[in-house]
């Protein structure tokens, strides 16, 4: 399931944009999720924890600075100030940030790394 407006280069350079921008930030524990036939949300998620608020919110600032000059407008970050878990959200690439804490709370990889079924999968 693909959405109509897909462009797969698009989506694996900017994957190769953000998984370079958090790894220069110091970003930890690095996880993509391959979205393609789980959801039309977008083509991947990343998903990535920063050591404290303020880390969480300087990663999330750089990735939205390195995403602007590489020509990938991304909307607003949510999750400042408090920056437990910050989301920079585009149409091909869905990044979570999050303080070690609040992630396990979570656990979105468990989540969208599970396997569906066709009939299960998100519509």
């Amino acid at each position: 399931m693909r959405k109509k407006n897909a462009n797969p280069k698009k989506s694996e350079t900017l994957l190769k944009i953000i998984e370079t921008s958090l790894d220069a930030s110091k970003a930890l524990d690095i996880v993509t999720i391959d979205l393609h036939g789980k959801s039309d949300l977008a083509d991947y998620m990343v998903i990535a924890s920063g050591t404290s608020g303020r880390h969480v919110g300087s990663i999330a600032d750089k990735l939205t600075e390195h995403m602007k000059e590489k020509g990938y407008e991304p909307a607003a970050p949510e999750g400042f100030p408090e920056c437990d878990w910050v989301l920079v959200d585009n149409p091909y690439v869905i990044i979570h940030i999050f303080k070690p804490e609040i992630r396990k709370f979570y656990n979105l990889e468990k989540m969208w790394q599970a396997e569906f079924s066709k009939a299960e999968a998100v519509v």
